[in-house]
């Protein structure tokens, strides 16, 4: 059996090191991606709303709930 500093040593155990800390590059920047495409949306809220559109609509434009949108609304 390997020791646990043994084992680090071994290019399977460095592969899989490097492929996990990989993944989580990807999914960090996935999820950075995503909540800036949700910071855009919220910032655009008020503006759709003051050109007439309804909170439905707007909702529905920008891929967000019904909620988040009236959330925004009252708080203006």
């Amino acid at each position: 059996m390997f020791s646990l500093d043994e084992l680090k040593q071994t290019q399977y155990f460095q592969d899989v090191r490097e492929e996990g800390r990989e993944e989580g590059i990807e999914q960090g920047i996935e999820q950075g991606i995503e909540q800036g495409r949700l910071n855009k949306a919220l910032e655009a809220v008020p503006r759709l709303l003051a050109l007439g559109l309804s909170v439905e609509q707007v909702a529905s434009a920008l891929e967000l709930e019904v909620k988040q949108v009236r959330a925004i609304q009252k708080g203006r």
